[in-house]
């Protein structure tokens, strides 16, 4: 049995745009029938998904007697769900299949600046969360390779994404994610750059020049990303670049803000809001540590909706919506909300009958208090804008889920009565009504089953463990009587833009069996 060939998108910095690229590459091979998977061995990030188990793993939580956490999640045992890194979640659907933890069979979330949490195929690893980076990188590269064969062995192609820079010449020797795979796998690589930044071509030639002789055989072609202007004016520097590397320039990428791709690995861009006369603005708080930002993409695409970040006071004046999201550090980013004076300015949006929404974190923040008695996230007190208690449980809850919001919704969640939605839990958090506030008549109305959504009597804060909403069509057609385009549509859209940018025939030549 044949292995997959192996293609790789490598960048010279974060945000080059690897993670567009390799998930165009994943639908533009899937659409000629070959079976592809996408593979990034550790992301860095705190959007992600829940899918589904590799084969044989075990059920979650599950720890053998007297095994380690590295030992429980390679072991055999009942299937489970477990999350990714979106990116490599939006891959898989791209590659037209299902998403799977060998994917990225590590996942880091930064927690704070100087702590992450890892999630080892899909579990949170107490045990790895604990270890200095290097010793953690010696004890998960079987884990890596093992999930890499595996697919290998499974697809006619794996479309594999890098992180950062291969050239971070501190980190080379415990690299497990950009040239170790690529040799591991021998994979036809593709360095690719940012030239909207400056300095495209000493950025290509810098990190070409800090590779290993071995290393630099890996590479097939630089890739321009995000050009604006005439092509023309960019000779004779891909001529003078190929003479110095032998590697020739094979794309030259025009910008290309409304692709519809959910962002990776930052905020987006606010020159990409809809177009046309704008009827409703909605601002996302985003604190420091937040996470999933990645399911308002729907909303980018919304016509006469305008989305707009919110780190200050102001950037609240004429918001119609105020969105608390999911946060990887609750506590922490409360007390960022509190520094900012965005508390304050929450609380007045909300008196004055402003609609707010929060997800998952943001929930918990909308409640009486954060109650952690296992040292999970950290005690503090809520914008009590909601009458509920949130307590930190060890056990992760990652899971999807299928509900339906109750009829006799008010204010300006009304729409969503009886509206079924489909979304994904994850979280440590456990939230109940607040008992001595209830006896008083204060009580939550729960708007979804089993904690997973509650309204306030006044009808305009909403809170929801339920990540994904605004990515449901039924729900955005309640809400805003719109619909958007797809991520199948947009994934086709990527591919269609690759073909006319690429070098004739290189996408083929890429993934010729030798």
């Amino acid at each position: 049995m044949s292995l997959a060939v192996c293609t790789m998108v490598l960048g010279t910095t974060s945000g080059a745009g690897k993670s567009w690229l390799t998930t165009a590459l994943c639908r533009y091979y899937a659409r000629q029938g070959l079976k592809v998977a996408p593979f990034k061995a550790q992301n860095m990030s705190n959007n992600a998904r829940v899918v589904a188990a590799a084969p044989g793993r075990p059920k979650q939580g599950a720890t053998p007697s007297g095994g380690s956490a590295v030992h429980a999640v390679t072991s055999v045992g009942a299937e489970f769900s477990g999350e990714i890194g979106s990116a490599q979640y939006f891959q898989a659907l791209a590659a037209r299949v299902q998403p799977d933890v060998r994917m990225n069979p590590l996942l880091l979330k930064p927690e704070r600046d100087t702590h992450s949490q890892v999630v080892l195929l899909g579990q949170v690893s107490p045990e790895l969360t604990g270890l200095d980076w290097r010793s953690r990188s010696a004890k998960v590269w079987p884990v890596v390779t093992q999930a890499l064969d595996a697919l290998r062995a499974e697809n006619d192609v794996v479309v594999i994404e890098g992180a950062g820079s291969p050239a971070e010449i501190n980190l080379y020797d415990s690299d497990i994610v950009n040239m170790r795979v690529a040799r591991h796998a021998d994979a036809r690589c593709l360095l690719v750059t940012d030239i909207d930044r400056g300095g495209a071509f000493a950025h290509l030639y810098g990190t070409w020049a800090l590779l290993p002789e071995a290393d630099r055989k890996l590479l097939r072609g630089f890739v321009l990303n995000k050009f604006r202007g005439d092509a023309r004016l960019l000779a004779p520097g891909p001529q003078q670049l190929q003479a110095l590397t032998g590697v020739p320039l094979v794309a030259t990428l025009p910008m290309w803000w409304q692709h519809g791709l959910p962002e990776e690995d930052g905020v987006f861009d606010d020159r990409s809001h809809s177009s046309g006369t704008v009827t409703r603005t909605i601002a996302v708080v985003a604190y420091p540590r937040i996470s999933n930002l990645d399911e308002f993409q729907p909303l980018k695409n919304v016509p006469g909706v305008r989305l707009v970040w919110a780190r200050s006071p102001a950037d609240l004046a004429g918001a119609d919506w105020v969105i608390l999201p999911g946060s990887k550090h609750t506590s922490g980013d409360l007390a960022w909300l509190r520094q900012q004076g965005l508390d304050a300015a929450v609380a007045a949006h909300a008196a004055r009958g402003g609609a707010v929404l929060g997800i998952c974190g943001g929930l918990q923040m909308l409640g009486e208090a954060l109650i952690d008695t296992h040292g999970i996230d950290g005690n503090a007190p809520g914008l009590g804008l909601l009458p509920l208690v949130t307590q930190f449980e060890e056990r992760k809850t990652v899971q999807h889920r299928q509900s339906c919001f109750a009829e006799g919704m008010v204010g300006p969640w009304a729409a969503l009565a009886g509206v079924p939605v489909a979304g994904y839990e994850i979280h440590h958090g456990q939230t109940l009504q607040h008992s001595a506030m209830a006896q008083a008549g204060d009580i939550a109305h729960a708007v979804l089953p089993d904690g997973l959504g509650w309204q306030n009597a006044a009808g305009n804060v909403l809170g929801l463990y339920l990540h994904g909403m605004l990515e449901d069509p039924a729900v955005l057609r309640a809400l805003f009587g719109a619909s958007v385009p797809t991520l199948d549509a947009v994934f086709d859209g990527l591919a269609d833009y690759l073909e006319p940018h690429f070098e004739p025939g290189f996408l083929q030549s890429l993934i010729a069996r030798r």
